[in-house]
Order: structure tokens, then sequence, then C-alpha cells
């Protein structure tokens, strides 16, 4: 169990697991008011995200309380129907099985993968849900302009997951820029290190590997991250300028006596940063993607034969991905304000790293440790949180925010106040305007207007 730091109120993680076996952050429970009654949800897609969202009803049962599934892998489904005692007539194979039923709850979670946000999203607005959205709202700006005027035609509660918001790290720096910390807000500089093993993991190997599939990286991963920037500069977006490429995991790059599995007797397999049975079955990471017993050796066992029969064994540098692996944009808001952002995939490290400019002072943070600098007086103010940066990357790497963002969720579908989120859809979708707008600039070296 870690503590809470006295000076900046983060909080310690308690008992509940993600489906990792991971602690997760909770919120302060005596500043969480219950509403009238729980309210029920059914969770599209039982993966990771399902999981951490699913998992603040075990926690707040009096708040939320899951009544539905629809998720294709049976062992998933079934983990997940027992988790939350779902009745058997409300456990379903595929989305679109749900809205072929009665209405049977309050409000969808949506943590299907990125391509099969929209569908689900309309239908549920069709049926009359509201819906808590994992990011990217959907892949294109007409898409995401769909879901707006369906919500709003609906007059349903749609939450998008931008869980940084949420996170105290954030709120903390948001509340000094708002104090006045730093005068009048000039620039901001802002990095998200993706790390080397993740980048191969997610937008190599993985699910988000070609932007046709999924969605470009910009949207995919940095979405989280164009939607901190507008919501500490508090301006809308006006210009953005985008450089970015995948430079290293080509084939072109594929090293001397490299082979097409890291499990076929690849020559430079022991040396490679990005060797699968190094991170998968050595260092044992990310293995939620698996579906595998408790136990070992049986466990281990398992993992060397997905590595052997699925894309996470792989060689790093003979697969079709096409995501970007470093990527920056230049952005320009409302008054002149001006940020950078940067996403880099070769970093030994994730977590934000965030320098914020103003007329009167300065805030240099990495998620764990935020500085203040007054230049008036001189002094340096330090607020630091006991939460290491493996520990902050095991609980989704978002700083805590995950289950506050849940906590507001269910407020607002219980008072029908949509207020009580941090971001309404209509300012969450600008993130992902930018994001569209940040692609057309690198692909065709332009300066591009948002809006």
């Amino acid at each position: 169990m870690m503590s809470v730091d006295s000076l900046t109120g983060f909080p310690a993680p308690a008992a509940p697991l993600n489906e990792r076996g991971q602690e997760l952050y909770l919120p302060d429970a005596g500043q969480l008011a219950r509403p009238p009654r729980p309210i029920s949800a059914i969770t599209l897609g039982a993966g990771a995200r399902g999981h951490v969202y699913g998992n603040f009803a075990l926690a707040y049962p009096d708040h939320l309380r899951v009544v539905g599934v629809a998720e294709p892998s049976e062992a998933r489904r079934s983990a997940y129907t027992a988790q939350h005692a779902i009745p058997e007539s409300h456990c379903f194979a595929d989305w679109e099985a749900v809205f072929a039923q009665p209405k049977f709850a309050d409000a969808v979670i949506v943590s299907t993968p990125d391509p099969l946000h929209i569908a689900p999203c309309l239908a549920a607005l069709a049926a009359g849900y509201d819906v808590l959205l994992e990011k990217p709202i959907a892949p294109t700006e007409a898409e995401c302009r769909a879901v707006l005027a369906a919500a709003e035609a609906s007059d349903r509660i749609v939450a998008v997951c931008h869980v940084l918001r949420y996170a105290p790290y954030f709120m903390h720096m948001r509340a000094l820029i708002r104090a006045g910390a730093v005068g009048r807000l000039v620039s901001i500089q802002h990095m998200e290190p993706i790390g080397h093993a993740h980048m191969a993991h997610s937008y190599v190997r993985g699910n988000w590997r070609r932007s046709d599939e999924a969605s470009p990286i910009i949207l995919a991963k940095s979405s989280h991250d164009l939607d901190i920037l507008r919501w500490l500069v508090g301006r809308p977006t006006r210009q953005v300028q985008a450089f970015g490429d995948l430079t290293w995991f080509r084939a072109d790059n594929a090293p001397a006596g490299s082979t097409e599995r890291c499990t076929g007797g690849c020559a430079v397999e022991r040396t490679c940063p990005y060797s699968a049975l190094r991170i998968y079955h050595q260092q044992r990471q990310r293995l939620y993607v698996f579906d595998l017993p408790a136990e070992e050796p049986a466990r281990g066992n398992d993992i060397l034969r997905a590595l052997e029969t699925t894309d996470y064994g792989r060689c790093v540098y003979r697969l079709d991905n096409d995501q970007c692996d470093h990527y920056t944009v230049n952005l320009q808001y409302d008054g002149g304000i001006t940020a950078t952002f940067s996403m880099d995939a070769f970093t030994p490290m994730s977590g934000r790293r965030t320098r914020v400019m103003g007329s009167h002072g300065y805030l240099d943070g990495d998620m764990r440790r935020l500085e203040a600098h007054d230049f008036r007086t001189g002094e340096v103010t330090t607020w630091t949180s006991d939460v290491t940066e493996d520990e902050d990357d095991a609980l989704s790497g978002h700083g805590g925010g995950d289950w506050r963002l849940v906590a507001d969720f269910v407020q607002a579908v219980a008072h029908r106040d949509p207020s009580r989120l941090t971001s309404t859809l209509a300012e969450s979708i600008e993130s992902h305007l930018v994001a569209f707008a940040c692609e057309r600039s690198r692909a065709q070296g332009t300066l591009e207007a948002v809006g």
C-alpha cells in the first residue's frame, strides 16, 4: 500500500485490482456523494479498459453496478460475468445483441477496440442509454460530429474517457495556473514518452499498429495530451503544425540474422531491446493480451505458444505497422498562447513531462513531482508523490484519473447533469479535431487551422 503525500494529497491505492492484478487508485471515499440509487451499466468490451471501469462497481456497489457484458472472447466474458454476478441472459458475444434486447440498464460503457467505438455509441444513444465512451470518439472528423449530433438529439449524457483531467497531478497543475502561480500564461512544453517496450507492444505488434485499421497514433495515443493541453490553457486551439514519421520499426532496419519471429532462432534476439521472449516470457510484461492460466508452468508454456502463433511474437522490423514512432506538434491558442507537444517511442520510461512558462513563474513536473518557481520571490515550492514511475505505468499511466472519471460519470447520470463532468462531449471533440488537423499538417507540410 502507498501512503498519501502530505503536500499534494495524492491518494493511495487500495485493495481493488485491475485485470492484470495491479492495484488501482481509489477516489476519496469521503468525498463521494452516494447517488439516490446505484447506476446500472452494460460493459461492451471486457478487456483491460473494460475491467478498469467495471471494477469501480466492485469497490463502490452503492454507486455503480455492472448488469451486462458483451465480449467476443469466451474466457474474458466468463471471467467478467462471474466477477460481476451478471445473469446469463445479459451476457453476449457481440455488442449488437445488447441492443436487440429491451433497455435493461442506465448506461453503456464502450470499451471496444477503437474502430468499434462509434457504432455501439450510436446504438446506445438510439436505445436511450447514457454512454461512457473510451477515446477516441471515432476515427474521422465526420463520425465524431455524428456522435455529437446524436447525443444532442437524444438528450443523453456522453462522457469521453479523457482521464488525465481527473489525475490529481494535472488537477493540481491546473489549479496553480488558475491561481496565478505563473502570472500570465505564455507557453507550455509537453512530452509524452511512450516507452520503447510499450511502443513495440501496442503500436508495432499490437491492435493499434495500423492507422487505417485503428486510428492515427496522434489520436489513438495522444488525444489525452491534446486534451490536457487544451484544459490547462483554457482557450480554444487555433492553429497547428505537425511533423512525424515511422523511422525505426521498418524492414530496412532489420538486423542481419533476424528472423520472422523472436522464437524462430533469431541470431540477435538475446541483445534486441524489442525481443518478444524478453518482454513477455522473461519479464512477464503486458500479459493481459493473452488468455492465460494463473499457475506455472502452464502459464509459461502458454506464453511461448502465444509468441509462436500471434503477432506479439513477430519481429518488430517485419510487420505491416505504419504508426509514427516520433511526432512533434506546435500549437497556437486564442490570445497567442503557444505549446509544443512531443510524443516519442524511444524512451526508457513512460509518464508525461510538462513545463509551464508564465510572466511571473514556471512549473516543471513529471506526474510524480511538480516544482513551482516564483520569479517575484525566488521561492521554489515542490509537491511530490511517492508513486514510482513503474507503479504509475502499472496503473495505466493516468495518474489516478480512471476511477475519478467513473465517479463523476455516475453523478452526472444520477442527477441528469452533464456539468458534473470536467468536459462536455462538444469540448472533448476539440482534441480530436486538433489530431485530425495534425495529420493533415504532417502529411501535407501545412499550417492547419482548427475548428
